[in-house]
């Protein structure tokens, strides 16, 4: 008999991956939120509909808001329009670059320049006439940044080509015993073709790297070119941006026509170096304000695009500029930076379900629900902070396994539930450094305060287990498992005590069970790794199945150093038979069920494969599950790669 819902659950399945889910929007006219695409922003600043204003176009080239994206600018020389809502012009691509050619906007892409983008987007290419070799010139590359300029001044376009080098940084495990990076450096190289044609035909030299004093300019990678006269004294200088961060001035010394460029400085405000909120920035410059000084524009790694005004003042010879002012527009879709964690939990106790997320800026953000409707009104998310200081967990310089260059990410991943049986809901935190953490709710039913970050602890035989790659060793008895993974607490033995479930040090799901000991302290035993497969039971971070033995533990990931951890899961009896299932994420969200417990009391979980064929994730999604429509059928809400939320509706109704 046990067959006959195993085929209705395929069936629900199969007919499921047809659809796209709808986005959940904020429900709330009139509010304004951050301007945003998803994961990547590229922006191209222009008059699009030729109103006489400079409208935002943005690129994004990820899933699953990969696009163009008309931002339309509402009118006026208001310096910071709310814009007008998101219109898609069609598909994107990496490395579009803004170029401006007898006053015409032009898209250029790595050898090709789009001239016809306003009526044809990208559907028409006209290839350029310069080949290169990256791969023999630099081995890895990333950022190729091309751009028309007349760098010269004799009337005709040259080329310069911004490249992301990766070939001294490698990628991930490189760290000594002391957590300093063994590999070098990323490089961002400026490299000038000269046409030696005409526009009409073009022939170009050999590209070389342009010198700054007598040393090639090296930022820290992506370097996003922008020749502009920024100091206002005729000719042209550069400013970088770079994989991280910052901008760097390269000052013209020479002429319009020779130019010669000074050592790069930062761009600083007030004796500070001027940075972006997270980093792998896009600057490109253009007068926004139409004050005659050159600005930047900026996109962010989470979709979010800023403006860098140039004050027209100088200092020590460089432009002043100011701190990034970001972008507003008329809210629609719900947003909270990019990967997006979402936790659903009544946090402000006012009966009606909020979300509490994490993202990939390691941002802990409180989402409000401000109405309990079937389609719920959103407040705009909030920060949340613990001792008075915003939450944001980062790798700094030696806490990404990946290394260095990922210094501004957090990827915080959490869960909600009352960990210290106090009655108020605490939150537990994992991140980029692999280090779980609680942070205790100190305030009142309503009213939640929380304090610092204290480490969970558990009571380990012998020395603490960790990831083998991990440079660093926990302290004490803290957890130190795979990074990136969701720190699921929930009362799994149905004892009245908060347990966890996570992926252990190797990968795989575990539980830890909470117990009081004599002195009524709550403790958390050792992981037991009770959770098995049927089938192929051992997965990539991507759920992609790897070899396995036929009935075996459930291993979620068996991939090393940055492949490794980036599970994100919960519990929910989603077919409705009476046991909790799990979701865990893959392109969308994959429905693992609860095939029950053999005498050992360990779990059988089958893959039922994904509930949607939606592609959500080049990275990851992150499930949680809502009640909005209050039947009492859990419903599946996914955090995606955008940073958006999109809404399931539980076919296994009542």
């Amino acid at each position: 008999m046990r067959l006959l819902p195993i085929i209705f659950s395929l069936f629900l399945l199969f007919n499921l991956t047809a659809q796209d889910l709808p986005r959940v929007p904020f429900n709330h006219p009139d509010l304004s939120v951050d301007l945003g695409v998803g994961l990547w922003a590229w922006p191209l600043p222009m008059d699009y509909d030729e109103d006489g204003d400079l409208d935002l176009i943005v690129a994004c080239p990820d899933v699953p808001y990969d696009g163009i994206y008309f931002f339309e600018n509402p009118g006026g020389d208001a310096e910071m329009a709310v814009f007008k809502p998101a219109v898609r012009l069609g598909g994107s691509a990496r490395n579009l670059q803004l170029s401006v050619v007898d006053g015409k906007p032009l898209i250029l892409g790595p050898g090709k320049v789009y001239e016809n983008f306003r009526e044809k987007g990208l559907e028409e290419a006209r290839s350029i006439p310069l080949e290169i070799d990256l791969k023999a010139m630099h081995g890895r590359t990333r950022a190729n940044q091309w751009k028309y300029l007349d760098y010269d001044a004799d009337g005709d376009q040259d080329l310069i080509i911004g490249i992301g080098v990766w070939e001294d940084y490698g990628w991930d495990n490189a760290y000594n015993e002391d957590g300093r990076w063994k590999n070098g450096p990323l490089h961002g190289y400026v490299y000038l073709a000269i046409n030696e044609g005409t526009n009409d035909r073009p022939r170009y030299a050999e590209p070389r790297k342009l010198l700054a004093g007598t040393e090639p300019m090296d930022v820290y990678g992506m370097p996003s070119p922008s020749f502009a006269d920024y100091d206002g004294d005729g000719d042209l200088d550069l400013i970088c941006g770079e994989f991280m961060d910052g901008f760097t001035y390269f000052q013209n010394k020479g002429s319009r026509s020779k130019p010669e460029f000074k050592a790069g400085v930062r761009l600083q405000h007030q004796k500070r170096d001027i940075r972006m909120d997270l980093q792998m920035i896009t600057p490109v410059s253009i007068d926004w304000n139409k004050d005659g000084h050159i600005d930047l524009i900026v996109g962010d790694e989470d979709g979010r695009v800023a403006l860098v005004k140039n004050t027209g003042q100088l200092k020590n010879g460089t432009p002043v500029f100011l701190p990034p002012q970001y972008f507003q527009q008329e809210a629609t879709d719900l947003k909270f930076g990019a990967l997006v964690t979402p936790f659903s939990y009544d946090w402000d106790g006012d009966g009606d379900e909020d979300l509490i997320c994490g993202n990939t800026a390691g941002y802990i953000g409180f989402i409000e629900n401000l109405d309990g409707g079937t389609s719920p009104r959103w407040a705009p998310p909030r920060y949340l902070e613990a001792d008075g200081q915003v939450i944001r967990p980062m790798a700094g310089g030696n806490g990404s396994i990946q290394g260095p260059c990922e210094a501004k990410w957090g990827y915080s991943t959490l869960s909600v539930a009352d960990w210290d049986q106090d009655g108020l809901p605490d939150i537990m935190l994992n991140s980029i450094w692999g280090k779980v953490v609680w942070y205790e709710n100190v305030g009142t039913p309503g009213n939640p305060q929380l304090t610092a970050a204290r480490p969970v602890t558990v009571e380990w035989e012998g020395t603490n287990p960790k990831p083998e790659w991990n440079w660093w060793s926990p302290q004490g008895q803290e957890l130190a498992t795979q990074w990136r993974t969701t720190p699921y607490m929930i009362d799994w033995n149905n004892d009245g005590l908060q347990d966890l479930i996570m992926l252990d040090h190797e990968g795989y799901l575990s539980f830890f069970e909470r117990y009081q000991d004599d002195a009524g302290q709550l403790k958390l035993k050792a992981p037991e790794r009770i959770f098995r497969g049927k089938g192929a039971s051992v997965f990539d971070a991507k759920n992609r199945e790897q070899e396995g033995p036929a009935d075996s533990l459930l291993k979620l990931n068996n991939r090393i150093g940055g492949s490794s951890g980036r599970r994100k899961f919960c519990f929910v009896d989603w077919d409705r038979d009476g046991r909790l299932d799990l979701l865990v994420n893959s392109v969308s969200v994959n429905f693992f069920k609860n095939m029950g417990a053999d005498r050992a009391g360990r779990i059988m979980l089958q893959d039922m494969g994904p509930l949607t064929d939606m592609e959500l994730a080049g990275h990851t999604t992150s499930p949680t599950v809502v009640d909005w429509d209050k039947d009492g059928v859990p419903d599946l809400l996914i955090g995606a790669e955008d940073g958006r939320f999109y809404y399931l509706k539980n076919p296994n109704g009542q």
